[in-house]
């Protein structure tokens, strides 16, 4: 700590503060209460409670005044923001620091994705910690645009902001005893390695945590979430625009165990952080079902900041950083300022600050896919029964069913009267010329197609429709925007969202990607689609490692058993 004597001073109070924040009800984490208080900041740290003169008195008259919020686990690609612009975005809801694993950008452009975010996390009022993607690609299962070994997270390992090695993803790697999944592992030895591993249970669950994850995100129910939590795992309580677990899982926590939680969002979509917020509806969700606040705040700074070793944040007490949010009422916590090392940088929902004009991004093109024609999307039918990824609302589990195919000229075809969309996934990385192809039920839309090149995890090109000419001309249309998401109908492009930056990322500011998306959602609906962010719905529809049924460019694939099986029963 810089000039330490001279705080010191400062502290006891025989030179004026820099600032004073006077009049707080102070959301004390550590001690586990509110309490009153007046906040001395030096140099952008916190030097002590009482009585000081300072340059500079913020008088708050009463407001409650709360350690800014931390995000324990998210993909800042899913925002489709620059990380510039997901700092504007979240910064004026309460964030002061995010873990990020950048698995989608590695998994599209490699370390130089990896690069990109530890990059530009440099001078924004928000701290982003970095996970390294223990997974690219997920699973073999698939086609990505990079392969990243062990040698190559060692060398980014001892950077001074990443703080482990992301989610593990191959469970089956790491309880079959692979040597490369587990020398992955064994680099995070000295940090945190984060989990993944939903549904697994009993013996296979032991094995698991023994090879060295710490945490889970995907529990869907308090049943598992309890045995991963008696075996010594951090839970993190998951709310993201698609994967909404909150909810179910709180009733877990309680007065004896609550500091062996985090809140996190994995992925959250720009319609969700402009409509619902990011960690401050966490908060918010937690509070209004029965959770104490302090214990709620607890989870949202101290806990998560402990986790993953992140120093001298998380708490409002001498020598953490002068992070901190001021709000009005406990049990509905909206951010009216923020502070980010004692300077105000967000008030009433509004940044105050601007990303640097250097921060602009410079990556490669990504959409390189094969030529695709009227033949490309068509499904000869080989029986008369099909299997079908059935969607769940909520959630990013999805079920397998099995109904008859609607079959034309011998093709299997879309039925939007029984809600049966063709989706096929095509490899765009290599141009391969790989499709995969097969049906999905529960996005309800009556004549069109959405095409997307985000796709969990390789981000491969989607394409879900009723009939294959909408379905031709939508993938078409995103080759051309060099990724992005689009909406067409009777041949029409009726809506559209350029994302160029690795096919997952917009290189526009916040306001018009938050439109662009709003009229996407709008258009969906226009067209039946009864799902209310269905691009984020059908992002995961490739991710391979979560049940039950998944499409990747190379086929169907029972998602239990970590296997190909076929469309037709």
């Amino acid at each position: 700590m810089r000039n330490v004597e001279d705080k010191i001073f400062r502290a006891l109070g025989k030179k004026p503060a820099d600032l004073l924040i006077k009049n707080a009800r102070l959301v004390n984490v550590i001690s586990g209460e509110i309490h009153p208080a007046n906040v001395a900041i030096v140099d952008g740290r916190i030097v002590g409670f009482g009585d000081y003169d300072a340059k500079e008195i913020i008088d708050i008259d009463g407001a409650y005044l709360a350690p800014s919020l931390i995000d324990g686990h998210i993909h800042i690609e899913s925002s489709m923001l620059t990380v510039p612009e997901f700092t504007r975005a979240v910064v004026p809801l309460g964030t002061g620091a995010v873990v990020a694993d950048p698995h989608e950008f590695a998994n599209v452009l490699g370390l130089d994705g990896i690069r990109y975010v530890l990059e530009h996390r440099e001078n924004l009022p928000l701290d982003i910690f970095v996970m390294l993607p223990s997974c690219v690609p997920a699973t073999e299962l698939e086609s990505s645009g990079a392969r990243l070994s062990a040698y190559d997270i060692h060398l980014l390992i001892n950077e001074p902001s990443v703080v482990g090695v992301g989610e593990m993803m191959n469970y089956p790697g790491v309880i079959s005893g692979d040597r490369e999944v587990l020398n992955k592992l064994h680099i995070g030895r000295d940090k945190v390695v984060d989990g993944h591993a939903p549904g697994l249970s009993g013996k296979a669950l032991n094995a698991y945590i023994l090879a060295g994850p710490r945490s889970d995100h995907e529990c869907t129910t308090v049943d598992e979430a309890r045995e991963k939590l008696r075996l010594g795992l951090h839970i993190h309580l998951r709310e993201g625009s698609s994967e909404k677990n909150m909810r179910d899982l709180l009733p877990l926590v309680s007065e004896t165990n609550w500091n062996n939680f985090s809140f996190v969002t994995d992925d959250r979509h720009p319609a969700s952080l402009v409509s619902e917020g990011h960690i401050d509806n966490n908060l918010r969700i937690a509070i209004q079902n029965g959770l104490e606040p302090i214990t709620a705040f607890q989870i949202a700074t101290i806990n998560t900041a402990r986790f993953y070793n992140l120093k001298n944040i998380g708490a409002i007490i001498p020598r953490y950083w002068a992070d901190f949010i001021v709000f009005d009422d406990i049990l509905n916590p909206r951010p009216r300022m923020v502070f980010k090392k004692g300077a105000l940088v967000a008030k009433d929902g509004k940044s105050l600050f601007k990303p640097s004009e250097t921060q602009h991004i410079h990556i490669r093109g990504t959409m390189n896919v094969a030529k695709l024609d009227d033949e490309s999307f068509k499904i000869p039918a080989k029986a008369k029964r099909i299997r079908i990824i059935e969607v769940v609302p909520g959630q990013i589990v999805t079920k397998n069913t099995i109904d008859d195919a609607k079959i034309e000229n011998g093709y299997a075809v879309a039925d939007s009267e029984r809600d049966i969309a063709k989706f096929v996934v095509i490899e765009r990385h290599r141009a391969s010329g790989n499709i995969g192809k097969g049906f999905v039920r529960g996005f309800g839309i009556n004549n069109g197609a959405f095409a997307s090149s985000v796709a969990h995890d390789s981000h491969n090109l989607g394409v879900l429709g009723t009939n294959d000419n909408d379905m031709l001309i939508a993938a078409i249309r995103v080759i051309e925007l060099g990724g992005g998401l689009v909406i067409v109908s009777n041949g029409k492009v009726l809506s559209e969202l350029p994302l160029p930056v690795a096919g997952l990322v917009s290189d526009q500011p916040l306001e018009i990607v938050k439109d662009k998306v709003e009229n996407l959602i709008d258009t969906a609906k226009n067209i039946g689609c009864n799902l209310p962010d269905p691009f984020a719905a059908m992002s995961f529809l490739s991710l391979v490692p979560i049940p039950a049924l998944r499409l990747t460019d190379k086929g169907l694939v029972d998602s239990a058993k970590f296997q190909f099986i076929d469309v037709f029963v």
